[in-house]
């Protein structure tokens, strides 16, 4: 097994907890997600809510700027370049893949549990208009629309934090553990990180079984799935933007099975793909990149002679 350089790994996954977590304490002494103070009315805009966006997910990418500093490592290879000669594929795996993946998962939730499925589509008819004669199956259909086409553009200048951080430093420096190696810590450290928002609510509520410690477990698992997406499509394609368009895919699509609910499904099962049904589709993604021999494995010699070198 290679060695790995286990300072700079330390310096900037302690640089990236650090900084969001002590962001987090700062919203949770202001009231959590739930009571936290309203900056903009009009929009619903929360002190939380900006403090997340701004300082929460950015941390990964301020993490990764200041090792670089801190340990005068330079600044090659930090995978900027959009290699769209060699990672075009990629590119269109990460768009599309996390909605085909979210609806996969989301019909396999409603399949095993039907009772939880509302064929009158209530939550989209509280969101129109009084007297509002709209078919809500068009909403449905614009909504997925939009996901599908819009939301990896329009949320990638929110996720660009976390995989400049995640996909763009941390992974290449574990990958002389080998690929699969890397992709799963990755995962697991990504999760992690995650733990004092979620114990504050985020994605799972309060009220589920186990709160908050069965929540923090499942997002590590549910991470982890998502590493091995993100991570395939930027070592495969040669750059972190496959990662930060495939992150925000997930994050425009990953509220879809709102619009379908009725009553209260435990959230640890679904339909959302955080829970373990709701991800099912991304579970069968990772065992596919897993076991293939090459989906995870550095571009070779030989792909770097007949295409785009590794971004910069």
């Amino acid at each position: 097994m290679n060695s790995i350089d286990r300072r700079r790994i330390a310096i900037f996954v302690a640089l990236a907890f650090g900084i969001a977590w002590a962001v987090a304490l700062v919203v949770y002494l202001t009231g959590g997600l739930v009571n936290s103070p309203v900056l903009i009315p009009a929009l619903n805009v929360s002190l939380a809510t900006v403090l997340l966006a701004v300082g929460v997910m950015s941390s990964p990418a301020i993490a990764h700027i200041l090792t670089r500093i801190i340990t005068r490592e330079g600044w090659e290879d930090v995978w900027l370049r959009p290699n769209l000669r060699r990672g075009w594929p990629y590119w269109l795996a990460a768009w599309f893949l996390p909605g085909i993946l979210t609806v996969i998962g989301l019909g396999i939730f409603f399949a095993l549990y039907p009772m939880y499925y509302d064929p009158s589509h209530g939550v989209v008819m509280e969101l129109l208009p009084p007297g509002a004669s709209i078919d809500p199956r068009i909403i449905i259909i614009a909504q997925l629309i939009q996901a599908m086409l819009l939301a990896p553009v329009l949320n990638g200048a929110f996720t660009f934090g976390e995989e400049f951080g995640w996909r763009a430093y941390l992974q290449p420096k574990l990958m002389p553990l080998g690929g699969r190696t890397a992709t799963l810590l990755v995962g697991v450290i990504w999760g992690l990180w995650h733990a004092p928002i979620i114990a504050m609510g985020h994605n799972y509520g309060l009220t589920y079984p186990g709160a908050p410690w069965s929540g923090i477990l499942m997002f590590v698992w549910i991470t982890v799935l998502f590493s091995a997406l993100l991570g395939w499509v930027t070592i495969r394609g040669g750059s972190v933007w496959p990662a930060v368009i495939g992150h925000a895919a997930i994050n425009g699509i990953a509220g879809l099975g709102i619009l379908f609910i009725q009553g209260e499904p435990n959230p640890l099962l679904g339909p959302l793909p955080v829970g373990v049904i709701g991800s099912l589709g991304f579970l069968f993604a990772a065992l596919l990149i897993f076991v293939s021999p090459r989906a995870l494995a550095a571009p070779t010699d030989a792909d770097s002679a007949t295409q785009t070198p590794p971004s910069r």
